[in-house]
């Protein structure tokens, strides 16, 4: 029996990432710039930002266009590497 396979995603399309980190002040600065060096063009439309019920996390959500796996596999190493990011979603 074979596996079955993910679905082929079709570049470039727009493609949702949500990202969670503790809330600090600048968290959703940083998220923004880290996402604008891989996908340039993102404007306020595309962003929203949600705080946990205790305000000890925050999620940004941002609507890219993405143009390729290697794009997406740059941007979330990027993030997770920062140490600020627990989750890219």
């Amino acid at each position: 029996m074979t596996e079955p396979k993910a679905p082929k995603i079709e570049f470039p399309c727009d493609y949702v990432i949500k990202v969670i980190g503790h809330a600090a002040p600048d968290f959703t600065e940083f998220v923004v710039e880290v996402v604008e060096q891989h996908a340039p063009g993102l404007s306020e439309a595309d962003i929203s930002v949600t705080d946990s019920s205790k305000g000890r996390f925050s999620s940004v959500q941002l609507k890219i266009v993405a143009t390729g796996e290697d794009q997406l596999k740059a941007l979330f190493e990027e993030l997770k590497a920062s140490g600020r990011v627990h989750m890219v979603l």
